[in-house]
């Protein structure tokens, strides 16, 4: 028995034209649907290409088709330009980076090259309009335009409107002490490489140290000792000059300047302008009277000459074709306090004959005056020294003459004889805290004869060619030194580099201050000198004067003068040396 739907009454056949109607609706609905559908999976594709794929392409450093001017600036983002901090010992910053933004341009979106490149000359004044329009209508990608832009030249930028001109952003170095500090500080170019000192020598730990490094600088004195350099250079009318504050017993130099200087945040001069060039460490010069202490105390260490031991200083040495001669001769035999007290050339030279040229040579070398030093800064001299070293260069080096160091030699020989006679190092980078400095191991003179010469400096500030350097209560002691100087293989008369070293206190010293001043002119508070008891003498005692305020030294009126026992050696000495 068949059964029948419920519904088969219901349902029917639609036949002939109706039909034909009905299938071709239905046909073009199915088109629609997979129009649409068609449509989405490409919508689908592209966004898939555009957020994915051309993504991880634009990333590859090879990849076809990536765009250049974006991958320019993922590769200018991706290596870093952050350096640590240079700072001085006591915080404050001497170096640092700065982010900041960079203009580039990307020349196929300029759509004005013309009105663009007016905008940007009147922004930047440096910048020249056919070189600019040139870069913007060049058809490259990615094109420098400035680097480094303050907030207002970025937004001067922005007002133009030229989508073309897109910002990147790197780190720029910045020197807020500006010339203070500029030959020890150093500076880097753009890109972040270290080009001169501090930033040169320690480019790749600044580079990867996030920890900021600390200089033995103090700024407080580097002002002192800079605007004292600075004084004298004016007062004499001299072309540069040079000044060193060293710490004698660890050899910390806590102020360093050479002049003239220059700006570190605008560098623009050549490498080898007068400015650029450093006269503390790379500079060696003849340093004249200066080197008697050395002579001096070589004589007194190896020989235990006594005080009261008199040399013929009546005529001139007579050595071949050259003659040696005081500047203010005596013409009478000296004791070795008068002779380091008025600088006899003549006496000095007698000590170093008694000396020997092996055992003066050795003495030389022993407080780093004969050789290349080994210093934090890659700027560093080498000393020139007489070859071959014959009979007549002892007599000459004993006091100076035909033999030439750096300003950093001489007060880390200074240092050296003052401090005990221990070898002090001169160093720029301080150690971290609780990591002291060893005391040195290597001693160059006896603590006798360190006192003998601390006598005899100050007997030369209180009694002979530095008496304006005699500030009350601060003990100081020196030599001074005064030297033709040699160019082009000759001394020229008219031309001589005028140079002190004191230190202080003389009882128990802390402190060795150098100032050189370079070709000075007499002036009418000079009476026609130039010499160092005029020029660079008063100079180091209103540093010494000042530094005792900044670093709390309070001036002692009752210290015993050391060089009292002295002036029993000293006789008739004539007038004013």
């Amino acid at each position: 028995m068949s059964r029948k739907s419920p519904f088969s009454r219901l349902s029917f056949r639609i036949m002939g034209e109706k039909s034909d109607h009905l299938n071709l609706a239905r046909g073009r609905l199915v088109l629609i649907t997979a129009f649409f559908m068609l449509c989405y999976l490409v919508v689908g594709a592209r966004l898939i290409d555009a957020t994915i794929i051309q993504g991880y392409l634009s990333q590859q450093p090879d990849a076809i088709g990536a765009n250049e001017a974006p991958k320019k600036v993922v590769e200018d983002n991706n290596k870093s330009k952050f350096r640590a901090d240079i700072i001085d010992r006591n915080g404050v910053l001497l170096a640092t980076s700065l982010k900041t933004a960079s203009l580039f341009a990307d020349s196929k979106k300029i759509l004005s090259p013309v009105e663009s490149a007016k905008g940007l000359v009147k922004i930047f004044p440096e910048l020249t309009y056919g070189d600019t329009l040139k870069k913007l209508q060049s058809g490259k990608r990615f094109i420098w335009i400035k680097r480094n832009m303050t907030p207002t030249e970025q937004a001067a930028v922005l007002n133009i409107g030229e989508p073309g001109l897109v910002f990147d952003y790197d780190y720029h170095r910045l020197y807020p002490q500006g010339n203070l500090v500029s030959h020890m500080v150093g500076y880097s170019d753009v890109d972040g490489n270290g080009l001169a000192g501090i930033e040169r020598s320690f480019n790749g730990l600044l580079n990867e140290s996030k920890e900021p490094l600390r200089l033995s600088i103090d700024v407080r004195l580097q002002h002192i000792l800079r605007r004292e350099v600075k004084r004298a250079i004016t007062d004499f009318t001299a072309i540069a000059g040079a000044g060193v504050i060293m710490d004698v017993n660890s050899g910390e130099i806590v102020a360093a300047t050479s002049l003239p200087d220059f700006d570190p945040n605008r560098v623009t001069a050549n490498p080898t302008a007068p400015e650029m060039f450093n006269r503390v460490t790379l500079g060696v010069y003849e340093p004249g009277s200066v080197f008697k202490i050395f002579t001096t105390a070589a004589l007194l260490d190896l020989k235990r000459t006594s005080f009261s031991k008199e040399y013929d200083a009546v005529n001139p040495i007579r050595e071949g074709r050259f003659t040696i001669k005081d500047y203010h001769p005596e013409k009478r035999p000296l004791t070795i306090p008068e002779i380091f007290m008025v600088s006899s050339n003549i006496g000095t030279a007698h000590m170093a004959q008694e000396v020997g040229t092996a055992n003066l040579k050795k003495a030389f070398a022993d407080l780093g005056l004969m050789g290349k030093p080994e210093f934090e800064i890659e700027e560093v001299g080498t000393p020139i020294i007489p070859k071959p070293w014959g009979e007549i260069n002892t007599l000459t080096a004993s006091y100076g003459h035909g033999i030439a160091v750096s300003p950093l030699q001489l007060v880390g020989a200074v240092g050296t004889i003052v401090n005990g006679g221990m070898r002090v190092q001169p160093s720029l980078v301080m150690r971290e805290k609780g990591d002291e400095r060893p005391e040195s191991s290597v001693r160059v003179v006896s603590k006798e004869t360190s006192l003998k010469m601390r006598q005899l400096m100050r007997l030369v500030v209180s009694s002979g060619t530095a008496k304006k350097a005699n500030i009350a209560g601060y003990s100081i002691g020196g030599k001074t030194g005064t030297a033709q100087k040699n160019l082009h293989g000759r001394y020229v008369a008219d031309k001589r580099m005028a140079l002190f070293v004191g230190a202080f206190p003389m009882n128990d010293p802390k402190y060795a201050v150098l100032v050189m001043v370079d070709e000075p002119n007499p002036n009418k508070t000079s009476y026609g000198y130039a010499t160092a008891g005029w020029v660079a003498v008063p100079a180091v005692g209103r540093v010494i004067s000042d530094m005792g305020s900044i670093l709390g030294m309070q001036p002692r009126h009752d210290d015993v003068d050391i060089s009292e026992p002295l002036k029993q050696f000293v006789h008739n000495v004539k007038g004013e040396h």
